[in-house]
């Protein structure tokens, strides 16, 4: 399956438009830019991506608490998820990729490199 749509859940409008840059000008993906995991939660299934990227800590629902929700509904229960984050400690690595994410990437990350670095870990995946 070739990795083209990806919703984004990120609460912070500065990284949103980086993502943006990032994954549409630099990636060509087509992007889904959610404020919250309660907005992703509402969009996701219309939007159908095939990787949802998750921040860790947003206001409401977090990153692993919107991961569970997704992972609770069959629609959505098989879609790779990404987190990213600032904390990249390999306890908190660990403990992320335990609930079911493909992989943890850091933050900040570079608008140049993000799209080939999900490519690279999309591709990892699917070997």
């Amino acid at each position: 399956m070739t990795l083209q749509r990806i919703l984004y859940a990120e609460d912070e409008p500065i990284i949103q438009a980086m993502a943006k840059l990032a994954l549409e000008k630099v990636g060509g993906f087509q992007l889904l830019v959610c404020g919250s995991g309660a907005e992703t939660i509402e969009k996701v299934k219309a939007f159908a991506p095939d990787l949802i990227l998750l921040d860790v800590i947003m206001p409401g629902m977090d990153g692993p608490a919107t991961l569970a929700k997704l992972r609770q509904d069959p629609a959505t229960a098989t879609i790779p998820v990404i987190f990213l984050t600032a904390n990249t400690d390999a306890n908190e690595v660990a403990g992320y990729k335990a609930l079911g994410a493909m992989e943890v990437m850091a933050k900040p990350f570079s608008p140049m490199t993000l799209a080939a670095q999900i490519k690279q870990v999309w591709a990892g995946n699917r070997a």
